[in-house]
């Protein structure tokens, strides 16, 4: 098994999955007419944009220093269950339940955990045919996947590429919100991994790590308003916001405890909660 100090490196690996996936092919400033009023907003797509979730968060060596200094192992039950992939039917729980395995993916084969990356690359396959994005996730990526799944590395750029892939083609159709939430999928994921995590070693450097995204949520937030996600997803959206006021009386208080991080941990689960258990 790879050593405890890659543990948290998932958290990284967990947000940034897919975040990578949305970082490319940034497009320029928008210009739109407001109806109500007959004014031009210029809409700052760089404002707007997955780029600034990705820049915000902290850098992969600060992960895999502060983790260094813990001792924890590969622990599946932090991870969505991979029997349930196939009773997602709305597209909003497909499509944020789509970011959280790929997260989860990213997880497992982090730790070199083979045979449970094969389990939620199955789930991220059927997840992406029911979205019609399959062709992103078809057999020749599975191949590459096998035929790398030695080399951590090479498995979780596979697995950028592929969402990446995705995200094209639902920018291209014209399903913004879709794309918009299986990032929510994977960052959200990626924080309540992180938060399971601190309640076990209760490190003040994770704590510190933790509060940090307060600066990538914010990003997501703005992102995910801007992308006109479906009224079916609005908890997301009240959720994250929510959230982000946690966050923000929690930076203020300049305090690395569990206590400190307690109602970011319990909104954190209960957001979580739902977006596994809404099928």
């Amino acid at each position: 098994m790879r050593s405890p100090k890659h543990f948290l490196y998932l958290f990284l690996a967990s947000t940034s999955l897919v975040v990578f996936s949305f970082c490319k092919g940034e497009k320029p400033d928008e210009t739109t007419e407001d109806t109500t009023t007959g004014s031009i907003n210029v809409i700052d797509n760089k404002q707007i944009s997955a780029q600034n979730v990705f820049n915000s968060i902290p850098a992969r060596a600060e992960i895999v220093r502060l983790i260094g200094e813990s001792k924890i192992e590969y622990d599946p039950s932090y991870l969505n269950n991979p029997d349930v992939a196939s009773k997602y039917s709305l597209e909003n729980s497909r499509a944020l339940n789509l970011g959280a395995y790929g997260a989860d993916l990213s997880v497992a084969g982090a730790f070199d955990q083979t045979q449970e990356s094969m389990l939620f690359l199955k789930c991220v396959n059927i997840l992406s045919k029911n979205l019609g994005v399959s062709t992103a996730f078809d057999q020749h990526m599975m191949d590459r996947m096998e035929a790398h799944k030695e080399n951590r590395d090479s498995t979780l750029e596979i697995i950028a590429q592929s969402f990446r892939k995705a995200d094209e083609f639902l920018k291209e159709n014209e399903r913004p919100g879709t794309s918009a939430l299986i990032l929510c999928g994977s960052w959200i994921e990626g924080m309540y991994v992180s938060v399971q995590i601190a309640q076990r070693i209760n490190s003040e450097s994770i704590i510190k790590t933790i509060l940090k995204q307060d600066e990538s949520l914010k990003h997501l937030i703005n992102m995910v308003e801007a992308s006109n996600v479906s009224a079916d997803a609005k908890y997301v959206t009240d959720g994250l916001n929510d959230l982000k006021v946690t966050f923000d009386e929690a930076v203020k208080k300049k305090t690395y405890t569990l206590e400190t991080i307690k109602d970011i941990t319990d909104k954190t689960n209960a957001l979580r909660k739902k977006i596994v258990e809404t099928y």
